[in-house]
């Protein structure tokens, strides 16, 4: 469109035609639809990349800078990529010589334009990172600023032996492996529609909504798929730690409130007996030494057939008058 309208181009109407006549605006559309292409294509792998290198534990500034200077380089190689196929298409002789975007007007508009996109993609992915996924959407709609009721599932995680741990490696290194270990976790979320509520010390407590939970027993292929990650980094955890991160979970659902909270910070909040029962399920992990407890209402909504279940019995979960009955889950191999 920028082409189109001659931002910056001499020669007036001159740049809309070629030797057959008048080039068309949808040919100028197919340009603009293929260059966003490419240029998108190169986004993806840079944000793919620094992903896969774990290059965003790095500060948010650096980056945001590593990125930027990095857009900068790939979009003046394809803007070079992209003026040579359009000058073949519409037999045009354009600014291709070997410097030309440096002075060249349009360039430089076309970069502004994509900083101001980076800058708002950066920002709506730091949003998403900080705020977890579709909060922020969900704070810009409104959607809780009523009390809904929803079904929810809840895992709380708890690092075993923590105290032990803890007074072991001391706080400033204790805190790295936590760091880390959430690290992996994070690595693992996304595959299984999971969302994390709260970090909470050594606790992670995570949420699905109800039949994301349940679809293809995700709230319990998480827990294992993070008990293997944590297996496969054994030799990174033992060298830096002298120790393999065990964790513990609890695992309930039901209906429950969730509302927006507070004014100088903002978060969604959930209210229930949900949470409550969640996390008492959890502490009776080390009691019954086991890693993952369920209760019978959310099991009876699974479909575990590769996984050992055993009863733990009826059992009175601290400050609940009701008695609950309890499951184990284990892999059959173990």
């Amino acid at each position: 469109m920028i082409r189109y309208y001659q931002v910056g181009v001499e020669g007036g109407e001159a740049f809309l035609t070629n030797e057959q006549g008048v080039i068309p605006i949808t040919q100028w559309l197919e340009f603009g639809v293929f260059s966003g292409v490419v240029v998108g294509i190169v986004y993806a792998i840079v944000e793919f990349l620094f992903d896969k290198l774990q290059l965003n534990k790095l500060a948010t500034g650096v980056v945001v800078l590593q990125k930027s200077i990095i857009y900068l380089i790939m979009l003046i190689l394809s803007a070079n990529f992209i003026v040579s196929i359009i000058e073949e298409q519409i037999d045009r002789n354009l600014p291709n010589d070997s410097g030309w975007w440096i002075q060249n007007k349009v360039f430089w508009l076309v970069v502004g334009y994509f900083i101001v996109c980076s800058l708002v993609f950066s920002f709506l992915k730091i949003a998403k990172d900080n705020f977890g996924k579709g909060v922020l959407f969900n704070q810009l709609i409104g959607k809780y600023k009523k009390p809904r009721e929803e079904r929810r599932i809840f895992m709380f995680l708890d690092l075993q032996a923590s105290t032990t741990i803890a007074e072991q490696l001391g706080h400033f290194k204790y805190s790295e492996l936590i760091q880390k270990c959430f690290y992996d976790l994070n690595r693992v979320l996304t595959n299984y529609d999971a969302e994390i509520y709260q970090y909470v010390g050594d606790e992670a407590v995570v949420s699905w909504p109800f039949d994301k939970g349940l679809k293809a027993n995700n709230c319990v292929e998480l827990f294992f798929k993070f008990q293997d990650k944590l297996l496969k980094n054994e030799k990174l955890y033992l060298k830096k730690f002298g120790l393999t991160p065990k964790f513990k979970a609890g695992l309930h659902g039901g209906k429950l409130i969730v509302t927006e909270v507070g004014t100088i910070k903002k978060e969604i909040a959930y209210h229930g007996d949900v949470i409550n029962t969640s996390a008492r399920i959890q502490g009776e992990c080390n009691k019954y030494d086991e890693t993952l407890l369920i209760s019978e209402k959310l099991l009876q909504k699974l479909k575990l057939h590769k996984y050992k279940l055993t009863s733990i019995g009826n059992i009175a979960l601290k400050g609940k008058e009701e008695k609950l009955n309890l499951f184990s889950i284990n892999r059959i191999n173990q």
